[in-house]
Parts: C-alpha cells; sequence; structure tokens
C-alpha cells in the first residue's frame, strides 16, 4: 500500500502538471524520464526521489514545498472524516472550473468567490 506522503506528493505533481496544462509525456520529456513514472509518481505507486522532485518542481516552475503543502491539513480532515472527494483535483471538470477561475480578471474573480462562499453557506 502507497504511503499517504507519496500519494500527497503525486496528487501535487498531477495537480500542477494539469493546471500549467502539461501532459505526462511532456514532463517526463523535460525530467529526462519515462512518461510511465509520472503516472507511477502521480498515483503515488512509487516514491519520487529527493532529486527527482527538485526536477520535477523545476519543469512545472514551483518550489519543491509546493508538492507538501496542504499535508498536514489533508491528514487532519481525513482524522475527522471530513476530507473532500480523494481525487477532486483528478477530475477534470473540477481543473476545467479551476482554469476558468483563474482566467476571469481580478477584481471579477474575488467577487464571484465571495458569491461562491455565501452560496456554500446558505447551502
Amino acid at each position: 500500500m502507497a504511503h499517504p506522503v507519496d500519494v500527497h506528493v503525486g496528487k501535487r505533481v498531477r495537480h500542477r502538471r494539469w493546471l500549467v496544462g502539461m501532459t505526462q509525456q511532456q514532463l517526463a520529456e523535460q525530467v529526462g524520464i519515462k512518461f510511465q513514472q509520472i503516472q507511477k509518481y502521480e498515483t503515488g505507486a512509487n516514491r519520487v526521489s529527493a532529486s527527482r522532485l527538485w526536477d520535477i518542481a523545476d519543469a512545472l516552475d514551483v518550489p519543491v514545498s509546493f508538492f507538501f503543502e496542504g499535508l498536514e491539513e489533508d491528514q487532519k480532515a481525513e482524522a475527522d472524516g471530513s476530507m473532500l472527494p480523494a481525487d477532486l483535483m483528478g477530475d477534470k471538470e473540477a481543473l476545467d472550473l479551476v482554469r476558468s477561475y483563474y482566467a476571469i480578471p481580478e477584481n471579477q474573480r474575488r467577487r464571484l468567490f465571495e458569491l461562491a462562499r455565501v452560496l456554500s453557506d446558505v447551502a
């Protein structure tokens, strides 16, 4: 069974890759490995070494710490049973929504965010 940290890091790799619109093949080529290895990293089936994570972070233009962000919160939410669906960011529709959201000018985006927050509070 995959270690929860490996799964989290893999999800963050997939999340960032999709946000920048990069395929597994493109990332693999930039890092110098086969795309199947990227698949294994993204599922947590294989652990990412420190040097490989460094290369992936460089290719995706994020600091290495990006891959660990939210780890503690995920573990707490999982323990509380209050977690969102496990592969929310693995859902193409959710990622398309996020991409569309960030394509909106910032002042309008803030207003949309506040509207969504109000609507979720009354739901």
